[in-house]
């Protein structure tokens, strides 16, 4: 049979793959583990985003080899585990700012010299995932609705830029970081992150939890937007970091996603942000 005769291989569908289906099952049961341990608060809430936290400073450490890695790795999850528990017991701000000080001063104790700078960035970006969503819950101005915001502009960002970017595609984002992003994605993942994130408020405050009462529908839709884009933003800066160490995941702790990292880099940015935001709105009402 000449070339030309034989039958081209079938297309398969977007999302007909053995990946995807791992990718969806993978979000549903992380999912609802989070939305119950959020409902649940305290010491359930917090453990989810400890062991977020410690896993991914040990994907960090693991892609950046930083060693004695055991040692590392040990001195962030302890350091992690005391400023929770002070933060959960009520302590002043100082008690957990002193712990992350102290977990700080014995990383760079403990690490070799090419390693000390890259385990203190693992803590502190750490401490933020495992912080700030526990501080935003327990917060009796804030309570649930500030950890659900996040999540519906992080989750509803992510999942519409991924299947407008496989339906639509177009012109790349940002070909050299990542060579799947486009700018129908981007696009439609700002459009429903400004979407989820002021739904979810405006839900609240019809149900009586109106956790920032100052704050205007359209304040909420731009600041949804700002996090929307942060989120992708850490998503790009990840993929960066990801080619610049050479690995394809940070890890394969998640089904589908990879590593805890490449599930939660858009996530760190946002918190990063709600952090700031709640670090301003104490000073103000202190």
């Amino acid at each position: 049979m000449a070339r030309d005769d034989v039958a081209p291989p079938a297309r398969r569908a977007p999302f007909a793959s053995r990946e995807f289906g791992l990718r969806v099952a993978s979000a549903l049961v992380l999912g609802a583990a989070v939305l119950g341990t959020l409902v649940a608060g305290g010491w359930a809430f917090a453990l989810v985003w400890l062991i977020a936290g410690t896993v991914g400073a040990a994907e960090w450490l693991a892609m950046t080899r930083s060693e004695p890695l055991a040692p590392l790795l040990g001195l962030t999850g302890t350091t992690l585990l005391a400023a929770l528990a002070a933060v959960l017991l009520g302590a002043p701000a100082w008690v957990p700012a002193l712990a992350l000080l102290a977990g700080l001063v014995a990383l760079v104790a403990t690490g070799r010299p090419p390693a000390r700078r890259k385990a203190v960035w693992g803590l502190l970006g750490a401490a933020v995932i495992a912080l700030v969503p526990t501080l935003l819950r327990i917060d009796p101005q804030i309570g649930l609705v500030g950890p659900a915001w996040m999540f519906a502009v992080v989750w509803s960002t992510d999942s519409v830029a991924y299947f407008t970017g496989r339906l639509i595609g177009g012109p790349k984002l940002m070909p050299r970081v990542s060579p799947k992003k486009t700018w129908s994605g981007a696009l439609g993942g700002l459009a429903a992150g400004m979407i989820g994130g002021t739904a979810t408020l405006l839900i609240a405050r019809s149900q009586g939890w109106d956790a920032l009462p100052g704050l205007t529908s359209a304040a909420v839709a731009a600041l949804s937007g700002l996090a929307s884009i942060l989120s992708q933003g850490g998503d790009l800066v990840e993929s960066a970091l990801k080619r610049r160490y050479g690995v394809k995941d940070s890890g394969r702790s998640i089904p589908g996603h990879g590593g805890v990292m490449d599930r939660l880099d858009g996530f760190f940015a946002v918190a990063l942000l709600a952090g700031l935001c709640l670090a301003a709105l104490r000073l103000l009402n202190a």
